[in-house]
């Protein structure tokens, strides 16, 4: 049964009331009912007019290893040991597991954009250190209280993966 037909009767829709709701023609619906996956337009549209993600439409989270999508988000704890490893390894098991899909893509979006915050921060620490002649821990603190954050952000979404395969932490786009 394909997502939109799921939904679509969850909300007691006809075809033809959803086209109307939707500005979707009825062929195009019976299509998407039929398998063909919606893009662009057609997928912003249906997810707006049945009040739900796009992703669930897409039907992604059935066709998710969680167990592989568990270790590609927790392999981005290998920023303790190896600069700039919160985003290879993901990246590296992702594609040697063609694992490609909108949740891998996020988790590693989320990583980089995490990467270049932290150094960020980071400098403009040490520059505030200078400026206002702070301890030379503030840096160090610094980089403590950014990768607990990180830890917290990878477990917190590992555990949300578990649940309900999906992201509990995620960004609305992806760098990949």
């Amino acid at each position: 049964m394909s997502s939109l037909l799921k939904y679509r009767e969850k909300l007691n829709l006809t075809q033809e009331e959803l086209a109307i709701k939707s500005g979707i023609s009825v062929r195009t619906i019976q299509r998407i009912e039929s398998g063909t996956k919606p893009k662009g337009y057609t997928l912003e549209s249906l997810s707006k007019a049945l009040g739900i993600p796009k992703c669930d439409l897409l039907n992604e989270s059935e066709k998710i290893d969680k167990k592989l999508l568990k270790y590609i988000n927790l392999s981005s704890i290998l920023l303790l040991y190896i600069p700039l490893g919160s985003i290879l390894m993901p990246l590296i098991i992702m594609y040697w597991k063609k694992e490609v899909n909108g949740l891998t893509k996020k988790i590693v979006s989320i990583q980089i954009l995490w990467t270049l915050a932290s150094v960020i921060s980071i400098i403009a620490s040490s520059f505030l250190k200078n400026i206002f002649s702070i301890s030379n821990q503030l840096t160090s603190l610094t980089m403590l209280f950014l990768i607990v954050i990180n830890l917290y952000i990878i477990i917190r979404n590992t555990v949300e993966i578990e649940k309900n395969n999906k992201l509990h932490i995620a960004l609305k786009f992806s760098f990949l």
